[in-house]
C-alpha cells in the first residue's frame, strides 16, 4: 500500500487527534467548552503578537482601560523589549512579553500581558526577574528596584518584590537546573 503523504500536516496536531484523545470521552457541551478554550488561547497567541508589533513600531493604540490597549501603551512609553527570552539553562528559560533593564538608574522592570480569564500569577514574572538577574549577573540587592506587573481584565496588578525573594527563586533554578543535569547524565544514580 502506499500512504496518501498529507505534506501539509506534517508536524501539526489535530483537535481531535488521537494523541489528544481524552476527547473521546468528551459530550458535546465538553467539546464547545474544551474547543472555546482552544480558540481563546490562538486568540491570545494572535494579541501576543499583534502587541509585540505594536510595541515594536512604536505605534501606540487608543488610550483606553482596555487591557490589550494599557499593556501597548505602557510598554511603548517605558521603552521596553516586547517578548524577550531571558535564559539561565537548557533547563529553564522563558519570554518575558516585555522588559526593560533601565542602566542609568539600575532598575528592572517586567510587564505581563494576560488574555485569558485564568487568573495570573505574579510568581511567573517573579521567575523572570530571577532569570535576568542570573543571565545577566546581576545581584537583586544592588538593583535600585523591580516592577512587575500583569495586565489583565482590563486590570493593572503592580509587584515590587523584595530582593530577597528574587534571590531565592534564583538559587532554586540553580540547584533545581543542576539536579535535572545530574539526572539526565545519569550522574544521580551513581
Amino acid at each position: 500500500m502506499i500512504f496518501n503523504p498529507h505534506y501539509d500536516l506534517v508536524g501539526l496536531h489535530a483537535f481531535l487527534g488521537a494523541s489528544k484523545y481524552h476527547w473521546i470521552n468528551y459530550d458535546e457541551d465538553k467539546l464547545k467548552l474544551t474547543y472555546m478554550r482552544h480558540l481563546a488561547v490562538e486568540k491570545g497567541t494572535k494579541l501576543h503578537d499583534f502587541a509585540k508589533t505594536c510595541i515594536e513600531l512604536k505605534q501606540k493604540l487608543p488610550k483606553s482601560k482596555k487591557t490589550l490597549n494599557m499593556y501597548v501603551n505602557d510598554a511603548i512609553g517605558f521603552r521596553m523589549i516586547p517578548e524577550q527570552v531571558l535564559y539561565y539553562s537548557n533547563n529553564c528559560f522563558g519570554t518575558a512579553d516585555s522588559i526593560l533593564f533601565d542602566d542609568r538608574t539600575n532598575f528592572l522592570r517586567i510587564h505581563d500581558l494576560k488574555t485569558g480569564e485564568t487568573p495570573a500569577h505574579m510568581e511567573q514574572l517573579m521567575i523572570y526577574a530571577a532569570l535576568f538577574c542570573l543571565e545577566y549577573a546581576k545581584k537583586p540587592t544592588d538593583l535600585s528596584g523591580i516592577e512587575l506587573r500583569i495586565y489583565q481584565n482590563d486590570q493593572i496588578i503592580v509587584h515590587n518584590p523584595e530582593p530577597e525573594e528574587i534571590q531565592e527563586i534564583m538559587n532554586k533554578i540553580v540547584i533545581f537546573s543542576n539536579e535535572i543535569d545530574r539526572i539526565r547524565t545519569g550522574a544521580y544514580y551513581e
